[in-house]
């Protein structure tokens, strides 16, 4: 029988080391963590680019995953699966933080609500199972574009829709935020969708780390974030634990 073929095993490596963190990585960073010459990872790297399984950021030269991978590895992944998966880490959430839980993916540009565990109070609330969500304007829609399991459409000429004074309309601002989005681990938006109201976004994985979707806490800003703004520690605390233990059950083994 014939042996392994070096350079697949070598490609391998690289994926796995781009989906194993929340970052993009350098060519000298990919090389030094697997032992390979520069020139060697760079030859890997530009074939895995051309075939869209890896992407490079213009501005940094620095690579990620690309969006041919990460649907090879969302596609095995049927919706009920990541339903079912989550839904009693997301009662609990929804118990422990006393907010709103919800789960998304990405359906044609848009952030789809598979599973909505209700605020844990006697208040009128509104089931969003089904509903559709802008990608820039949520925090489950961001934590989905950082991470490259959704894309958004062409940029507009006029920028993108804003659904408050607080919405991330210029591309710029939305590329930092992603940016920042990937170094935390975690996404928020503040009075960016519905004045008044602010939510928080962790990505939750699968096989190989890629990200399959996203659960988010929202509610009434005064209750998700501090007075001046920032998203409670606590409450991305529980978000987070709750993001891994899903993870988990669908077969990360690495967070």
């Amino acid at each position: 029988m014939a042996g392994p073929v070096q350079s697949i095993e070598r490609a391998a490596a690289i994926l796995r080391l781009l989906a194993g963190g929340p970052r993009r990585l350098g060519l000298g960073e990919v090389a030094s963590s697997l032992g390979l010459a520069k020139g060697t990872a760079h030859g890997i790297l530009r074939t895995l680019q051309h075939v869209d399984f890896v992407e490079q950021d213009e501005g940094t030269g620095k690579y990620q995953l690309g969006a041919a991978l990460l649907h090879l590895g969302t596609s095995y992944l049927d919706v009920n699966e990541l339903r079912s998966r989550s839904i009693n880490w997301a009662d609990a959430l929804a118990a422990r933080s006393g907010e709103a839980v919800r789960l998304g993916t990405p359906l044609e540009g848009k952030v789809l609500i598979v599973h909505h565990v209700f605020r844990p109070d006697d208040t009128l609330q509104t089931l969003d199972v089904g509903a559709l969500l802008p990608l820039h304007a949520s925090s489950l829609g961001k934590v989905l574009l950082a991470f490259g399991t959704a894309t958004l459409d062409p940029m507009p000429a006029d920028g993108l829709e804003a659904y408050t004074r607080h919405t991330l309309v210029v591309r710029e601002d939305l590329d930092r935020a992603l940016a920042e989005i990937r170094e935390l681990g975690w996404g928020a938006e503040v009075q960016e969708m519905s004045m008044g109201d602010a939510g928080i976004a962790a990505p939750i994985r699968g096989h190989g780390g890629l990200v399959v979707g996203a659960i988010g806490l929202s509610g009434a800003v005064e209750r998700i974030c501090d007075p001046r703004g920032r998203p409670l520690p606590a409450l991305i605390a529980l978000l987070r634990e709750a993001a891994r233990a899903i993870s988990r059950d669908l077969g990360a083994v690495r967070w």
